[in-house]
């Protein structure tokens, strides 16, 4: 379990998620685009979700607490860019659901 600390607050998440929420908060900073990032609070944490600004101007930090680099899932960085667009912001999805459209595209495609 890795950690993001956004503007001195720190948020407990996913090695796999960091990595992947880290390439897609840096591709639209670099663009100078802001945007809300929000996602939920599994129940065993007491529920709730959480939302924030990203804004170039605000510190981030990402620490992973493991060492090794994980795989990179191309689809679930796309889904998460196209929903940052959205006047609602990024909301952070489970893996599983982009790859689950990814497939649905590409079935319609052919």
């Amino acid at each position: 379990m890795g950690t993001l600390t956004y503007d001195n607050d720190s948020y407990e998440l996913d090695d796999r998620v960091l990595t992947h929420l880290q390439i897609v908060i840096s591709t639209k900073l670099r663009r100078g685009e802001n945007f809300f990032l929000t996602w939920a609070v599994p129940v065993e944490r007491g529920s709730g979700r959480h939302a924030i600004w990203v804004d170039n101007g605000v510190p981030i930090h990402f620490y992973y607490s493991g060492s090794r680099s994980v795989s990179i899932n191309r689809d679930w960085i796309e889904s998460m860019l196209m929903s940052a667009g959205r006047a609602s912001g990024l909301y952070l999805t489970e893996e599983a659901e982009a790859s689950a459209v990814a497939a649905a595209l590409a079935v319609r495609a052919d």
